[in-house]
């Protein structure tokens, strides 16, 4: 799954996603996209079942590419640890998606196949998303 090779510090503050995406809003490299229509966290765990079925449903045919990159972590603590004792251990990365990001783009397919595939991708998603195409 996504995470970064190397962060400058190993625990962040929480950021909560609001508004709209000031960039990634435009299809820039494919001709079918999948766009955000919410703002909320999205895990690495989330992106890479939407790229196993983007890549299965198109059976390896054109190109994709992933437009977030999962680079803030989520720490826990683990349970029945009374208050205090500082901030827990890093759990796992997200991806801080704002509404109006693009998500996943592809090309080389038909759009009815884009669409099948980006949909079923959209599933895995814990938010709204809109197809789209230049």
């Amino acid at each position: 799954m996504l995470a970064p090779k190397k962060t400058k510090h190993r625990k962040h503050h929480q950021i909560k996603p609001k508004g709209k995406s000031a960039r990634g809003t435009e299809i820039n490299f494919g001709s079918f996209a999948l766009k955000a229509m919410e703002s909320k966290w999205i895990t690495s765990r989330q992106i890479e079942a939407a790229r196993k079925v983007i890549t299965k449903y198109t059976q390896r045919g054109g190109k994709m590419w992933i437009r977030i990159f999962p680079d803030m972590v989520i720490t826990k603590k683990s349970g029945e640890i009374p208050m205090g004792k500082g901030k827990g251990e890093p759990d796992h990365f997200v991806a801080i998606v704002r509404r109006g990001r693009i998500l996943f783009e592809v090309e080389g397919v038909k759009e009815d196949l884009a669409k099948k595939a980006l949909v079923l991708a959209s599933y895995k998603l814990p938010i709204k998303t809109k197809f789209i195409k230049k």
